[in-house]
């Protein structure tokens, strides 16, 4: 019997549900199954240049299109003849969604911002054979006037802490030494749970109650909204990694305006600065968008030292792409080719930033989770070769000799 084909686009929530739907399809056949990703123009376009080259290839399957794409704009798809139903992302996780198919609808997309819970299908074991993703909250109640995303994932919802717990804890008894917590707005998570807890308080709960957890990650966050339980987990919690991915998009006060951020370029400065402190082996990743509309070369160069003001290392650049119903599309747009320079001198920034922090730790020990037997990451994500094959999914003391690459070498 021949699985169900996944084609997964987008962000690691994308791939966490794509795993859940995995799990929902057991047991059926010919099926062919495109997540999609809805946070650029250009994201769109290579889902429908993916479901053309997928139906090329399974001419006799049955295409189900379904994220964030498909819940924002499901008649781009439903037009499309390679495909034979659109579900949105509410409906993907509904196991009875599956089952019915070949006898409903071509599209089954309903209001996502009428959902007021986080899909209940929890998965344990997605990701390596080291380390596992726990999904705790979903959607965003933010409109940023660049983003799409709210419109493919609705309001926020968070998982309440004792399921979190729950799970965790399973993924510990499998094996799993490190867990990353994910969300579509990860530091909004609580707020619509009695009492509304924060961030920090499910950190701290998860690291007290999970005693046998070696290694929690936490993915991307909004920095302004960091509370002061996630702060003193970043300073009394050595299980914490001290490696944090920041939701910046942008160094110049008025760009930041226009885009609705609720931060200013301070802000952001000074919480690295803070965190650092606390930690001072933290590192930092950050998403920035390039060329967003009405961005002056003045603009653009408070956007680029910005990289080295936070003293950031993983850089996700985006050029800017106007999505079709946000209100930054209706701004003056920057010219393509500017866009495109800009991105290029922000990824050689960040290109700089990670040899140098790739030189700092030469001669310094590390605990390197192995994702393979000659690769694992260190407690700041680096990726670290080593030159004997190491037992996957374990922690391995290890010692700096050199780089290669965007690399370190043990």
């Amino acid at each position: 019997m021949k699985p169900p084909i996944f084609s997964t686009h987008g962000c690691r929530l994308n791939a966490y549900e794509t795993e859940a739907m995995r799990d929902l399809t057991q047991g059926q056949e010919n099926l062919v199954v495109v997540n999609t990703c809805a946070v650029t123009a250009e994201a769109v376009r290579k889902a429908r240049q993916d479901i053309r080259k997928l139906r090329r290839e399974n001419p006799d399957a049955r295409l189900v299109v379904t994220g964030c794409a498909a819940q924002t704009e499901p008649e781009t798809f439903s037009n499309m003849a390679e495909v034979d139903n659109v579900i949105g992302n509410t409906e993907k996780m509904n196991r009875a969604t599956w089952g019915f198919l070949p006898d409903t609808e071509k599209v089954q997309v309903d209001d996502i911002m009428s959902v007021e819970e986080t899909a209940g299908h929890l998965i344990d074991g997605f990701g390596t054979r080291a380390r596992a993703y726990v999904q705790v909250q979903n959607g965003c109640d933010h409109r940023c006037t660049f983003c799409i995303i709210p419109y493919g994932r609705g309001n926020s919802r968070s998982v309440p802490a004792g399921v979190v717990v729950d799970q965790i804890k399973r993924l510990v008894d499998k094996g799993y030494n490190e867990v990353v917590l994910t969300g579509v707005d990860l530091t909004s998570w609580g707020a619509d749970l009695p009492a509304a807890p924060q961030l920090g308080d499910l950190v701290l709960r998860i690291l007290k109650l999970v005693p046998d957890l070696p290694r929690l990650r936490i993915s991307s966050i909004d920095s302004i909204e960091v509370d002061e339980a996630l702060m003193l987990a970043i300073a009394t919690e050595p299980r914490l990694m001290p490696h944090l991915h920041l939701s910046l998009q942008a160094g110049d006060n008025m760009i930041l305006k226009r885009m609705k951020r609720r931060h200013l370029r301070d802000d952001a400065i000074k919480f690295c600065e803070d965190a650092r402190k606390l930690r001072p082996d933290m590192t930092y990743g950050a998403d920035i968008i390039a060329g967003f509309p009405t961005e002056t070369d003045a603009m653009f160069e408070n956007s680029l030292k910005l990289v080295k003001d936070c003293d950031l290392t993983w850089l996700h650049i985006f050029p800017y792409s106007a999505r079709e119903g946000t209100p930054a599309a209706k701004m003056p747009a920057v010219n393509g080719k500017v866009i495109k320079a800009r991105a290029a001198l922000l990824r050689a920034a960040g290109e700089a930033q990670v040899q140098k922090h790739l030189a700092s730790r030469v001669g310094h020990s590390h605990h390197v989770l192995m994702e393979n037997p000659r690769m694992g990451r260190t407690e700041q994500f680096t990726e670290t070769l080593f030159e004997t094959d190491q037992p996957v999914g374990q922690i391995i003391p290890a010692r700096i000799i050199g780089t290669e690459g965007n690399q370190l070498r043990a």
